[in-house]
């Protein structure tokens, strides 16, 4: 493996040398080393994995993974199928790249109807609900603003754009400098000992560590989303919760909601709220920093109140820094940090990854680290929060050489290989091995909202 995916690894505190991988070549491609964090970012989750095999049963499995199928994970929504047919577009009219005043470039996200009505009020044009009519009048109020000024006037009313900045802008930004730092941040100023002991096990299903272990997700999108899911595949009881009357895009659920039950909760609920905390092992959040500390929902709080619980955050722009509150999204941190620089066209236009791999590589790097806290309490060990964010992956990305053809060949990675299905839906298998045994999905995804706010 080469040196991003070994930094994976030893972001989650594994060892490099016992993940075999197969099926070697550039499946994703591109002008950065997108397969290599596919290879260390899923491999990472397995490796986590079998430590808390290890620390649960006394036998540590052995790992493989096909860097053919984590490639193909990496990009599961394009792959996914309901019957028969792709699910539906990836973007709004209004998520998109703009050319503006002086011929520089920004990025704007409006997948959901809050985002996108915060974008028109800030920019001056009418939503009209027609695609076409909407893309224009973005496009020609873009044109009257600098990609600066555009950046400033969408984010200071609560939506979501940013100005495209070179690698080097980037890193001198106060933003950019603040998302520097491990791929895993280690909270151990918070580090106590586990409060709760983790019950050993069985060796009857390898694949299953964490058989029997909650994990509460408080996640949206697709990082938080591709991490519950990925610890639902081996084995825990997932529980999505979403906020009321927070829309969620059905087609995305789809790819990302697997093996987990999904409810909704107005986490003022006191009573309703702690009881999940108390009965849950693990919990989950992918809200900006700062805005679950009203339900104490933030690192201290939770180390002072649930000290059994492993508690792992996630962010677009990093916890510090003067952009730590803004929304994010994988497709802005692209253009925000540079990639999109590093990927552009012969033309100049930027360009993108050729997977949403800020969001997946981050989403299995955070179930690494709860795979890992888990271990170390099954062992009797301190445990301590972990933060990620999909912008310190971005840099991680960004400056690691990628291999050439010449170093491996280029291929085209096979889905069908691949492929699970619940009823009509269709979707790509967990990537991976533990034993020759694959992790598996209990379930499809469940209806947003359709279970109840309670441990099963």
């Amino acid at each position: 493996m080469g040196d991003l995916a070994d930094r994976c690894l030893a972001a989650a505190g594994v060892a490099s040398g016992e993940l075999q991988v197969h099926d070697r070549a550039l499946w994703l491609g591109g002008a950065l080393p997108v397969d290599e964090l596919a290879v260390g970012t899923v491999g990472a989750a397995l490796s986590a994995a079998a430590a808390l095999a290890e620390a649960r049963t006394g036998h540590r499995p052995k790992i493989a993974l096909s860097a053919e199928h984590a490639a193909l994970s990496f990009q599961s929504e394009r792959h996914a199928r309901r019957a028969g047919a792709p699910l539906g577009p990836g973007f709004a009219a209004v998520s998109r790249l703009v050319r503006c005043a002086g011929g520089g470039w920004a990025r704007t996200h409006g997948n959901y109807p809050h985002h996108a009505r915060a974008l028109a009020r800030a920019l001056g044009f009418m939503l009209t609900g027609d695609p076409d009519a909407d893309r224009a009048a973005l496009v020609e109020a873009a044109a009257q603003r600098t990609p600066a000024a555009l950046e400033e006037a969408v984010f200071a009313v609560g939506g979501c754009a940013v100005a495209e900045r070179t690698p080097t802008e980037w890193a001198a930004h106060p933003a950019g400098a603040a998302a520097a730092g491990p791929l895993i941040t280690w909270r151990d100023d918070l580090a106590h000992p586990a409060a709760r002991a983790i019950a050993s096990r069985a060796r009857a299903d390898v694949a299953r560590p964490a058989d029997g272990l909650r994990v509460l997700d408080l996640t949206r999108v697709i990082a938080g989303p591709v991490a519950g899911r990925t610890l639902a595949a081996l084995g825990a009881e997932v529980l999505r919760v979403d906020p009321p009357g927070l829309p969620e895009i059905r087609d995305q659920h789809a790819d990302t909601g697997p093996g987990k039950r999904a409810t909704v909760l107005d986490l003022a609920d006191e009573p309703r709220r702690e009881a999940l905390l108390s009965g849950a092992d693990v919990l989950l959040c992918g809200y900006r920093p700062g805005a679950l500390v009203r339900f104490e929902l933030d690192a201290e709080s939770i180390a002072a109140r649930h000290p059994h619980l492993v508690h792992v955050s996630l962010s677009a722009w990093g916890e510090d820094g003067p952009w730590a509150a803004r929304r994010g999204f994988d497709s802005l941190v692209q253009v925000a940090s540079g990639i999109a620089t590093r990927c552009a066209r012969p033309d100049g236009t930027p360009g993108y990854l050729p997977a949403q791999a800020l969001d997946r590589g981050t989403g299995h790097l955070i179930a690494a680290a709860a795979l890992c806290s888990l271990a170390r309490r099954a062992r009797g060990e301190p445990i301590a929060p972990a933060r990620l964010a999909l912008a310190t992956t971005a840099a991680h990305l960004i400056a690691t050489s990628p291999p050439t053809p010449a170093d491996e060949h280029t291929g085209t990675a096979d889905a069908e290989r691949f492929r699970v299905a619940f009823g009509e839906l269709q979707l790509i298998a967990p990537p991976g091995t533990l034993d020759g045994t694959p992790p598996r999905w209990p379930h499809g995804p469940r209806p947003l909202g359709g279970d109840e706010p309670a441990w099963d």
